[in-house]
């Protein structure tokens, strides 16, 4: 039995991609979402971190992993962004933040000071 692959169109509504992953996720521990183009990725992005609060009252906390794969549509390769979704584990402590004087802000393309 292969993996099952949530794909995600740029009109996907996020709750219910939000819900599948959760659904996934409480019944295999392993969920990969697929989208293509900006769009897609953005409502991907958006439904994982929704699924995130979907799973507080299960106590499963999620890490996603962004990854670049190709897919054929229709016999043609499109590079499409995979999600990798699973829970992160217990004895991972959460990151601690910087104080606030020590953050900054960084665009793109800009050298790191």
């Amino acid at each position: 039995m292969g993996i099952d692959i949530i794909k995600v169109a740029a009109r996907s509504r996020t709750t219910a991609v939000a819900g599948a992953i959760a659904a996934v996720i409480r019944q295999t521990r392993y969920a990969e979402v697929q989208a293509i183009g900006a769009s897609a990725v953005n409502q991907a992005v958006k439904a994982v971190a929704i699924a995130r609060n979907y799973l507080i009252d299960d106590h499963i906390d999620i890490a996603c992993i962004p990854e670049f794969t190709e897919v054929d549509i229709k016999g043609e390769t499109r590079t499409a962004i995979k999600l990798i979704v699973e829970p992160r584990h217990p004895q991972e402590p959460p990151a601690e933040e910087e104080p606030e004087e020590q953050l900054r802000t960084i665009t793109a393309g800009q050298e790191m000071p």
